[in-house]
């Protein structure tokens, strides 16, 4: 395990534990998406179902299971704890749009047809997406509170930082994962623009705030 791998999964933990600390210290899910929180509950579930039959180590069963906590914590916070304050009229992203590809895409590109490799196939290909209905969420409002982009900074920069883990594993190790790393580079790219507005506009202390749809 290099240091990229290790940070990636700090700043991921980071970007989960001041999204929870934002519903619990305001008391509200207002501006967060339910459905990408939805997602990256079911990308966790479909991914770490080799807890069950694989232990690789305990930092990699630790992290696994934090993950799976926080996740399922989220949802019940957004749709039960503080469902009062959820904002569903602008989280209208049509999920189907998403799970439908991300599924026929599972059965066609994979690296073994065995159910436990077609789920973790899923949960890659998912992942690249589910950040998508909170991304429209914010497009749809104009605007974001800054706790919520400091997420979406810390989630973004997972993201890019396992990209580099891919790049040194590959030069060190020979590794290469096609379907990661693709699907890895595609999610980073939804960031880009996201990244651009945190430096010049969070950063400097301004609100971040996005031309309305027409």
């Amino acid at each position: 395990m290099n240091v990229f791998r290790i940070l990636g999964d700090v700043s991921h933990l980071l970007a989960i534990i001041i999204l929870l600390l934002k519903i619990v210290k305001s008391q509200s899910c207002a501006g967060i998406s339910g459905k990408s929180q939805i997602l990256f509950a079911l990308v966790f579930t479909t991914r770490y179902l080799d807890l069950f039959t694989t232990f690789i180590s305990i930092y990699n069963t630790i992290m696994k299971v934090v993950f799976l906590i926080c996740a399922y914590i989220t949802v019940y916070m957004i749709y039960v704890k503080f469902r009062k304050t959820f904002d569903s009229e602008n989280d209208s992203f049509r999920l189907e749009f998403l799970l439908v590809p991300v599924i026929g895409l599972s059965f066609l590109e994979n690296y073994s047809f065995t159910p436990l490799e077609i789920l973790w196939t899923f949960s890659i290909y998912l992942e690249s997406v589910a950040i998508l209905p909170q991304l429209f969420m914010i497009s749809k409002t104009g605007e974001a509170e800054t706790i919520t982009t400091h997420y979406l900074f810390f989630l973004g920069l997972y993201r890019a930082l396992y990209i580099a883990n891919w790049v040194w594993r590959y030069y060190t190790e020979s590794f290469y994962d096609q379907i990661a790393v693709v699907s890895g580079v595609v999610q980073t790219i939804f960031y880009c623009d996201f990244f651009y507005l945190y430096v010049t506009k969070v950063l400097k202390g301004k609100k971040l705030s996005l031309p309305m749809p027409v």
